[in-house]
């Protein structure tokens, strides 16, 4: 050990980290791959032969659409077929709802940061939608948007201010396009404040010293903010981002207590009601899919993070 290289030593310490992290994420990883390659079968046997690749061919192109209950891609470009695809509601789900999460959860961060009288109360009340079950959370979603029940949508003869300003239906959480933005808001909500924590903790590790220097060069807060805050926080605003962008492609919890996955399909959805079904070929082929375009997502986030020098 002792003449090995300081890098040397360094992955000499972190060989038990992989090997557990290989046990415990990658073997799983390759027994779903594994699985993807046989058929589906609809009998007492587990899966059906060995078919190669054909599973992700026939999801992929869309012969297997018939068979699933959602289709995997949109048959069409129009509005309907886009939230009846798993996929694209899953994609849709994940750029908004991390878009607005991040917005919000970095102008809360900025208010956060601040010295102010009752900041306390603050912070309370921002982490307090995360700190609520996700079944406790669909519920009250469920509820609010539920005809006759929820006070945000009436009925036809008695409509809401929602409905009658065409933002919802009546029946919004039978609705997929509906069912999807409420979705998107109720998970919004939530999470906002994991966002706004994890940028929080990167704002109170700026050295203080560096805005005493720009104030009395004179430079507005606007430039503080552009010169000092925003180069520094962004590095962490991205991890962020990643850790949500990977939650909100698995997303399934809230759907299933809010309306159902037969109402909005996600691939996460897709995988569980085709397992369910038995047909355990075409679950873990969209399982290994998800995983894989989880990966694509993640490696632009890491050469986005490795341009800006910090790797």
């Amino acid at each position: 050990m002792e003449n090995l290289s300081e890098a040397q030593y360094a992955y000499l310490l972190l060989t038990p980290a992989m090997l557990l992290l290989a046990a415990i994420a990658f073997w799983p990883l390759l027994s779903t791959f594994r699985l993807s390659l046989f058929a589906d079968s609809l009998g007492q046997a587990n899966v059906g032969e060995f078919v190669g690749i054909t599973n992700y061919v026939a999801i992929l192109t869309g012969e297997r659409t018939a068979l699933l209950p959602s289709p995997f891609l949109p048959e069409s470009l129009t509005v309907g077929a886009m939230f009846n695809s798993a996929l694209a509601v899953t994609l849709v789900f994940t750029v908004i709802s991390v878009f607005f999460e991040t917005i919000i959860g970095f102008v809360q961060a900025l208010v956060l940061d601040q010295e102010f009288r009752g900041r306390r109360w603050v912070r309370v009340a921002i982490i307090l939608p995360w700190a609520i079950p996700i079944v406790v959370q669909g519920m009250i979603f469920f509820l609010m948007f539920q005809p006759n029940i929820g006070f945000l949508v009436g009925t036809s003869e008695n409509p809401a201010l929602l409905n009658q300003l065409g933002l919802l239906t009546t029946t919004p959480l039978a609705n997929a396009q509906d069912a999807t933005m409420i979705v998107i808001v109720a998970d919004v909500w939530k999470t906002t404040a994991f966002m706004a924590l994890l940028i929080l903790a990167g704002m109170q590790s700026i050295d203080r010293n560096l805005y005493d220097v720009a104030k009395v060069a004179g430079a507005s807060p606007w430039q503080r903010f552009k010169l000092i805050t925003l180069p520094i926080i962004l590095p962490t605003v991205m991890v962020a981002m990643l850790f949500r962008t990977i939650q909100a492609m698995r997303i399934y919890g809230l759907i299933e207590t809010v309306a159902g996955c037969t109402t909005i399909p996600s691939l996460s959805c897709l995988v569980i009601t085709t397992f369910n079904n038995r047909m355990l070929g075409s679950s873990a082929t969209i399982a290994f899919i998800t995983a894989a375009i989880i990966a694509v997502v993640v490696s632009f986030y890491i050469f986005g993070y490795a341009r800006g020098g910090d790797l």
